[in-house]
């Protein structure tokens, strides 16, 4: 699904990400750890192109996303995005969040076909029935994890595991090919962190493609299926989770371990 090629990211003539080389595979669920300033975020941001990268490419279902002259917008529709502290809009409801990117995009879809000769106006489906289908789809996964009767509040009024929930299925409501997730659970309540693994843990058990920045290690143990150790801008270290926390492979990888696990 994903092929990372000697991708590179500078900040001011600082090398973040010193050339990253990385096969993702349909299903896969992908642990990325590491030490706070070894580039973990700054690769998720590149691979969505958030962060324009300095050089590499990104090849996403067979196009080279960190070209610049393709239409970044119409990949990235098909990778949604988590973040570590919800980046959910206070001034809509709940639902109108999870609504929003669907309409946005059919609308534009419907404006592009419109203008295109020989299309029936006719079969179109109205702005109206755009939005309708969104909220339907949109109150299905808030009852989902059961939080239907949250539809019309604020985010302000979330706590900040539900506040995660549904960010995470904001980014179901795009049906995307692969979800990147930047620490979820970093910014939550030690109780709050469960209720937002156990839906990473659904999603995965459903086969979602999943990229996840952590700093749970018991998560990334019991539910990845690939873990990369990333230090300075490098991954130093892949493999499989069993063999990876038996028996790291570098120096690095061992002292990291030592103090977190």
């Amino acid at each position: 699904m994903i092929d990372v090629i000697n991708l590179k990211k500078d900040f001011d003539n600082v090398e973040v990400l010193k050339g990253i080389n990385l096969t993702i595979n349909k299903g896969d669920i992908v642990a990325v750890i590491g030490p706070s300033g070894s580039g973990k975020s700054t690769f998720l941001r590149c691979l969505n192109c958030m962060e324009d990268p300095t050089d590499g490419q990104i090849i996403f279902n067979g196009v080279d996303i960190a070209d610049m002259s393709v239409d970044i917008n119409v990949h990235r529709r098909r990778i949604g995005m988590v973040f570590q502290h919800f980046n959910l809009f206070n001034n809509k409801t709940v639902i109108e969040n999870i609504m929003l990117a669907p309409v946005h995009v059919r609308c534009q879809e419907m404006k592009k076909a419109k203008r295109q000769r020989g299309t029936d106006k006719a079969a179109l489906p109205t702005k109206k029935q755009i939005k309708e289908e969104a909220r339907e789809q949109a109150y299905s996964l808030l009852k989902r994890i059961g939080l239907e009767d949250k539809a019309d509040v604020y985010p302000s009024t979330l706590s900040g595991g539900q506040k995660q929930r549904v960010a995470i299925v904001r980014a179901l409501a795009m049906n995307p090919d692969v979800i990147l997730f930047d620490e979820p659970t970093s910014a939550l309540d030690p109780e709050m962190v469960g209720e937002v693994l156990d839906l990473m843990r659904a999603l995965a058990e459903e086969g979602m493609t999943m990229i996840v920045v952590t700093h749970e290690m018991g998560f990334a143990r019991e539910v990845a299926n690939k873990i990369l150790f990333m230090d300075d801008g490098l991954i130093c270290e892949s493999g499989e989770p069993k063999e990876f926390f038996a028996n790291p492979k570098t120096d690095r990888a061992k002292e990291f371990l030592s103090k977190v696990l």
